[in-house]
């Protein structure tokens, strides 16, 4: 071959090697873009992924839906929903504003529809309020909530077009804070019971002070037998007075210390009311005030708190003497199938109708001020015999006597 042909075949070779050369060199470079843009795109997914996860994960822990409005069309569409409520309503896709605000009460649906038409007409940029829902089930029961929404996007003249927003269930919260108005309330209420408490007992208690130390100084100027044993019945009087407040004392300390342990057993109650009777009937046989018992034959024997129901006729026996100049004090039951009824009646000066009520038995409640007493026995009564699921009462007349009842259960 000669020099001629294979110089024409080399410059053959370099006129078609040189644009394959390049246009290879143009593909790889092609391919190259296209894979730095599919590699950007697959980082973006994945950020976009990452963020998606965050987002659903800061609904989940927050316990929150999100929603939008549509302006334009007044539809609500709801996106995820985290809420944790049985009576929080989820309204199908396309519902209207109008049909999400018919579930709430009329209050809360005035401030939403009143604070939606602010961030509409972009009066307000952003909406925060809480809510009560009305829920299908159980009479007056309603879920509380709270929302949160903003403007999302606007048209080009600034006027807004969707809205987006989040809404919780607060019902948590409201118990929460439902308990601590009750418990200030309480607190409140306990401050001004004790402030009663030390106003009634100072004066109560300075009394009989008073009468003893004053009868003790006379005592050893007595002349005569007769008018020391007259002083000494004074002073073992207001002693007996000033250890019954004690008791009082005590007894209530109990009840606000929440000292609520019943301790049941079966007990004799013809035993415990020839007990009672048998405290009472020096101070009876003074006043010349007759004691009765009107018991059964077949003893009852309850299961509760022996020492509650004593307690409780202590009170109606001290108050029943105390009240009662002449005639009887009769102390009893009567079994009504599951429940057991005590009860003290006395033939005293009785209570107004007016006086028969609840009131009676509310702390520091007294018909009589300047009788000596606390106000405190009729409360106790209440509060014991609540703790055995039980209830007080009265019967009276007025100028015809008394009769005071506990109703415990037989078993």
């Amino acid at each position: 071959m000669s020099l001629n042909s294979l110089m024409r075949i080399d410059l053959l070779i370099w006129l078609i090697g040189i644009p394959v050369l390049v246009l290879a060199v143009i593909y790889l470079y092609i391919q190259y873009r296209q894979n730095k843009v599919l590699t950007a795109e697959l980082r973006q997914l994945s950020k976009v992924k990452r963020n998606s996860i965050e987002y659903e994960l800061v609904l989940k822990a927050m316990k929150l839906t999100v929603w939008h409005i549509d302006i334009p069309t007044n539809t609500i569409t709801y996106e995820s929903d985290y809420r944790e409520s049985v009576g929080m309503p989820i309204m199908a896709p396309g519902s209207s504003v109008s049909q999400f605000c018919s579930t709430l009460t009329p209050e809360s649906e005035k401030k939403i529809h009143n604070g939606m038409m602010d961030l509409v007409e972009g009066r307000i940029e952003e909406f925060h309020e809480q809510y009560e829902i009305k829920v299908p089930y159980g009479d007056n029961h309603h879920c509380w909530g709270e929302v949160f929404a903003t403007v999302d996007k606007r048209d080009l003249d600034g006027k807004p077009l969707t809205i987006v927003g989040t809404s919780m269930n607060i019902d948590h919260q409201k118990e929460i804070e439902q308990a601590l108005i009750d418990a200030r309330i309480k607190a409140e209420e306990s401050d001004r019971l004790k402030s009663a408490f030390l106003a009634n007992i100072s004066h109560e208690i300075r009394t009989p002070l008073n009468a003893i130390v004053g009868f003790s100084e006379v005592l050893p100027l007595a002349q005569g037998e007769n008018e020391r044993k007259e002083l000494l019945g004074l002073i073992k009087q207001n002693n007996t007075h000033l250890l019954r407040l004690f008791d009082d004392m005590v007894n209530m300390s109990k009840l606000e210390a929440g000292d609520d342990t019943v301790k049941k057993e079966r007990f004799s109650m013809n035993l415990l009311l020839t007990e009672l009777v048998d405290r009472y009937s020096g101070e009876a046989k003074k006043k010349g005030v007759k004691l009765q018992v009107e018991a059964m034959a077949d003893d009852p024997q309850p299961y509760s708190d022996r020492d509650r129901v004593r307690e409780i006729l202590n009170q109606y026996m001290n108050n029943a003497l105390k009240f009662t100049d002449k005639g009887s004090v009769t102390i009893g039951y009567d079994v009504k199938g599951e429940k057991l009824r005590l009860w003290v009646r006395d033939t005293g000066r009785g209570i107004p109708d007016e006086y028969c009520n609840e009131h009676l038995f509310e702390r520091f409640f007294k018909v009589d001020d300047f009788v000596p007493g606390t106000g405190l026995g009729l409360s106790i009564c209440r509060s014991l015999a609540a703790s055995l699921n039980g209830a007080v009462g009265v019967e009276s007349k007025e100028n015809q006597g008394s009769t005071f009842w506990v109703e415990i259960a037989v078993n």
